[in-house]
């Protein structure tokens, strides 16, 4: 067996034995914290360069949203990436953990998706000369927002746990659709909204002094979110465990009354 081969089969070893609850929940209580302390290095790390960098000659002070919106952009599209890979864990795999991934990751990704957009419309005022336009990437981003905003609805409204685990798998496979459109909208129509400054295969069109606080912001932001999803994932699992015990606990009460009634 080459070594290839036998990393391959050595993850996913690891990641069916993360199925196990228990175990994700062992692995998850030493984890948060390591990634908490990483993001508030690099949150502070980037605040500071973000805060002490020069005014643009062309923006002026309000390039300094740019550290916030951004990241928050990336973050917005890599929860969903997250989430459709958790669907296709669900529906093609099995995993029993992928449905809790889905669930913790979706409110997470809303909130990042509504900073983008706030950030977005700051910045765009005194850009553009205005709070919001119908622009190719805003709606887009706007749609992602909305079907966050359905998939958490969904995994509310529906109690029934295979069923909803199936119809929120499918959805978020759907929705993946609009993620290509929000990265290549600048490309594909004519957009008020810039293209790609750092994302190139040439060297990107920023210069340095605001191009380390980004990358040090979207590090931030990248921990930000998995130290968050796996909190997310680890109330949910929890939650599941205290709804199957009054479950349990309701049935013995059941199962008591109608052996003394009879």
């Amino acid at each position: 067996m080459t070594d290839v081969t036998t990393k391959s089969v050595g993850f996913w070893a690891w990641f069916w034995d993360l199925a196990n609850p228990t175990r994700f929940l062992a692995v998850a209580s030493w984890l948060i914290p390591v990634l908490a302390i990483i993001t508030v290095t690099l949150l502070g790390i980037g605040l500071y360069l973000g805060f002490s960098a020069p005014q643009d000659y062309q923006q002026g002070a309000t390039v300094q949203i740019m550290f916030i919106h951004v990241p928050s952009s990336w973050i917005a599209m890599m929860c969903y990436s997250v989430m459709s890979v958790s669907a296709l864990g669900s529906l093609v795999w099995r995993h029993p953990l992928a449905d809790v991934s889905i669930r913790a990751a979706a409110p997470i990704g809303a909130a990042f998706t509504f900073l983008a957009l706030l950030t977005g419309s700051l910045w765009g005022k005194p850009m553009w000369g205005t709070w919001w336009v119908w622009d190719a990437r805003l709606t887009s981003v706007l749609i992602l927002f909305i079907i966050y905003m359905g998939l958490i609805a969904l995994s509310r409204a529906i109690e029934e746990p295979i069923t909803a685990a199936r119809s929120l798998a499918i959805i978020t496979l759907i929705g993946f659709i609009n993620i290509p459109i929000i990265k290549f909208s600048v490309n594909w129509w004519n957009t008020l909204h810039q293209p790609a400054s750092v994302s190139r295969l040439a060297k990107p069109a920023m210069d340095v002094v605001f191009l380390y606080p980004l990358l040090t912001m979207a590090l931030a932001y990248t921990t930000l979110f998995f130290t968050l999803h796996l909190m997310a994932m680890r109330n949910e699992i929890l939650r599941r465990r205290i709804r199957s015990m009054r479950m349990s606990a309701a049935r013995r009460i059941d199962t008591q009354s109608a052996s003394q009634g009879n």
